[in-house]
């Protein structure tokens, strides 16, 4: 099939990038000469020391670089980045207060409510005040603390407070219910937990508090309560006067003015914990350092993204997933963040658009779903909305469907990079997508990003060009976890990513790397749910609806389809006697709903014969799910099953399905 080029920047946008820059002072500086982004990604990937070690100085990091090594350690599984480096993330983050500390830092907006504003000054204020008061109620360098919060203008106001202390932070969304909150951050043991009164989305006021004693509850190990007041006036809180903890308010603590204090930690410190899908168990705690990320978010915002002092940035994320992350790193960078707490689909399915046009927004991040919501309604935002400020569109967390990259040129604006990019939690980064310097084709992202070796294996773990294969990474990066939570002597870590090739990081994606091209996803490898960019894992899932009465065991599956689409069916087996009726589905929904995430319910609930499991207890969900996906039913390896008739089942649902979405 032939190539198609949707768009090509001019020769002004790629000389005026900070790509560019960022090359002529790489050759001015150490005479290193590259012309294209090819020739720089080479240099980066065989020079890594030299090029972490440029990222520090360009960018000018606060913080004490030392005279050590740019990395210790034998192998891409054990890496020690910058060994006696010094730094905080939060003070470089804040630096900008210093340059422009009357522009906007912080925006936050709401389907109803009235829009806010922190300027630099003001946000470095509220971290100090709140920084303040965390080390008033005993939270030292090391301790943990959590957040159940939505995408406010305050939650990244503590997540810089938390980390200017040299805390840790970890966040969910509102949407989470108490078992999935208490599966994350129970193993953190948080001394400090934050929440919110109250939140609007989709036209509903969303009460919070009632559910603040049993997530209490939930959570032992915390010690002292803060609430955001964000619905203004004073929260009543009256009927949980007798909360097992001290609360104080939000607003009350950040009126108390104090200087800003920057724990200086080492660069490996853990920043925060995000979490896998818990595909076989509990989510596991993915720790990154300040170090990593500092670095990383330096090189993505300014070297692949093209993000500059000023720009404005609107990121369509919640706080559960890693890319809201990535939308408080573009400060790093001196921008404006845009935050959005209510529905995708506000007033209008473009909602997230709408406001891009309402702010000025340069760069607009999404999931792939976010986007095609517009396609599929067949809205033409240029129409009715102005995007001339905007030079990016960054779609992530599943392959971008080729209709809704026309759509996007076709309806939104023509001139503009819009890039597919694909990373992941485990990196807090990207790994293949955006660069300013080349062509967007149709359905490929562009190329690795700067100092990541990327490659596509078969399963020997030898490089393949022009076919499927496994998305792996053959050298260290910086922001590569320091470590799994509880996981001593590292063996959780090395078995998540390193186990299945010598010397390779397993990403978990299906890829091909094109002939004299880019980049092609074909989905997760793995039994991961994905389901708009935020993952679950399946036990999560069948943990909940395995505890609902009547319901002997489950199994779901998430299968990214052709053209982007997503299916997720979960089966179950009912209990001896039990009648499979409405009231039984009804009752599995809302367990889902309510114990897990509205996002997580799925398209079809069936019931099975039984669970497609191997002779060692394991769950069949990854080659059903290749099945679901227009694999060979006759690939699967029946001879593992403790009982292959409900293997040929499950294969033959699976086919059925596939044939049908082919023949559509």
């Amino acid at each position: 099939m032939d190539r198609i080029k949707l768009w090509e920047p001019s020769a002004d946008r790629i000389n005026g990038s900070q790509i560019r820059a960022y090359m002529s002072w790489l050759g001015d500086a150490h005479g290193v000469v590259t012309d294209s982004f090819d020739e720089l990604h080479r240099w980066s990937v065989e020079n890594i020391d030299d090029f972490w070690d440029s990222i520090w100085a360009y960018f000018a990091v606060i913080g004490d670089r030392g005279d050590g090594p740019v990395r210790e350690g034998t192998s891409i599984s054990n890496t020690r980045w910058f060994p006696g480096a010094r730094l905080n993330y939060a003070e470089n983050l804040l630096r900008h207060a210093d340059s422009t500390p009357e522009a906007e830092a912080v925006v936050g907006l709401h389907e109803t409510g009235e829009r806010e504003i922190l300027t630099w000054s003001e946000l470095r204020a509220q971290v100090a005040s709140l920084s303040r008061h965390l080390r008033e109620i005993g939270v030292r360098p090391g301790d943990t603390v959590a957040a159940v919060l939505p995408s406010l203008i305050q939650t990244p106001v503590a997540m810089l407070a938390t980390a200017s202390l040299g805390a840790i932070w970890s966040v969910v969304n509102t949407d989470f219910g108490v078992d999935g909150i208490a599966d994350r951050f129970a193993q953190i043991e948080p001394s400090v937990l934050f929440t919110v009164d109250a939140h609007e989305f989709n036209g509903e006021h969303r009460d919070q508090l009632p559910q603040l004693p049993a997530i209490l509850d939930a959570l032992p190990s915390v010690r002292r309560h803060i609430l955001i007041d964000s619905a203004g006036g004073s929260p009543d809180t009256s009927e949980h006067d007798d909360l097992r903890v001290p609360s104080s308010v939000y607003s009350e603590i950040v009126a108390t003015p104090a200087e800003p204090i920057f724990e200086p930690v080492d660069f490996s410190h853990p920043l925060w914990v995000l979490y896998s899908s818990g595909t076989t168990g509990k989510p596991k705690g993915i720790v990154h350092s300040h170090g990593g990320v500092v670095l990383e978010s330096l090189k993505a915002n300014a070297l692949h993204y093209d993000v500059r002092p000023g720009d404005r940035v609107h990121f369509a994320v919640s706080t559960t997933w890693m890319v809201w992350n990535l939308m408080v790193d573009a400060m790093m960078r001196g921008a404006t963040i845009i935050t959005y707490d209510g529905a995708p689909t506000w007033q209008r399915p473009d909602r997230h658009l709408a406001i891009c046009s309402e702010e000025r927004a340069t760069l607009f991040c999404a999931g792939a779903a976010i986007l095609s919501i517009g396609a599929r309604a067949g809205t033409v935002p240029k129409d009715d909305l102005d995007f001339t400020p905007l030079r990016t569109i960054l779609s992530t967390g599943s392959p971008l469907p080729s209709e809704t990259w026309r759509w996007a040129y076709e309806s939104i604006k023509s001139d503009m990079l819009v890039g597919s990019d694909s990373g992941g939690t485990d990196v807090a980064s990207g790994i293949l997508g955006s660069n300013p310097f080349d062509a967007v084709w149709l359905g490929e992202l562009q190329a690795p990003y700067l100092g990541v070796d990327a490659r596509t294996v078969d399963e020997r773990g030898k490089t393949v060009i022009g076919e499927v294969g496994e998305l792996v990474i053959a050298a260290p990066m910086p922001s590569m976890p320091v470590m799994f939570w509880n996981d001593p002597d590292g063996a959780k870590y090395r078995a998540a990513y390193f186990d299945d090739f010598d010397g390779l990081w397993r990403q978990g994606d299906w890829a091909t790397t094109i002939p004299g091209g880019g980049y092609v996803i074909h989905g997760r490898s793995d039994a991961t749910i994905n389901r708009s960019g935020i993952r679950m894992g399946s036990a999560d899932i069948t943990e909940v609806v395995d505890a609902v009465p009547g319901v002997a065991e489950s199994m779901v599956i998430g299968a990214e389809l052709d053209g982007g689409g997503y299916h997720m069916p979960l089966f179950f087996v009912p209990s001896r006697g039990q009648e499979v009726d409405e009231a039984l589905r009804t009752a599995i929904t809302e367990a889902i709903r309510t114990r897990v995430s509205p996002r997580y319910v799925p398209d079809a609930i069936t019931q099975a014969p039984g669970i497609p499991r191997t002779r060692t207890g394991k769950i069949m969900e990854v080659p059903i799910k290749r099945v679901f996906q227009g694999g060979d039913p006759a690939a699967v390896n029946r001879t593992t099953a403790t009982d292959p008739a409900i293997v040929d089942w499950f294969v033959d649902y699976a086919h059925a399905f596939a044939q049908e979405q082919q023949a559509r």
